[in-house]
């Protein structure tokens, strides 16, 4: 399985440099995921590329950027910005950034499109029609 995450395109240069290598997340999948599919959000609005995931880290919200602070790409005040309100969050660990040589215009090969909040599932049917 692999989820559609939206993510900002500064914070998508950021993991494509390598600069940025935990992704951090509010709520987070129940299913088994494989890869993520990284939709850079607008103005960009295009799918630029796949991330491998080793571990995901579960903790409290300090406890999370002490584990993560060196590669988390972002400075302390967005990451407590971002976590205002939560007591623990997500951490996921990039593990490999396979970016797209041409990115894809969801527009283009899904009908009716919707960016997702956060994240969303992504079949391998749908897969097949919208990236193969």
């Amino acid at each position: 399985m692999k989820v559609l995450l939206s993510i900002k395109p500064e914070f998508v240069q950021r993991i494509m440099s390598g600069e940025k290598r935990f992704e951090y997340r509010r709520i987070l999948f129940k299913r088994p995921v494989e890869s993520v599919i990284v939709y850079s959000t607008m103005p960009e609005g295009r799918i630029v590329g796949e991330l491998r995931i080793g571990a995901i880290l579960h903790d409290r919200v300090e406890a999370l950027w002490e584990r993560t602070r060196h590669q988390s790409g972002i400075s302390l005040e967005l990451f407590q910005r971002y976590f205002s309100d939560k007591e623990v969050g997500y951490a996921l660990e990039i593990e490999e950034v396979i970016p797209y040589n041409k990115p894809i215009d969801p527009r283009e090969v899904v009908d009716e499109f919707r960016a997702p909040q956060s994240f969303r599932y992504v079949g391998e049917e749908e897969l097949l029609g919208a990236l193969g």
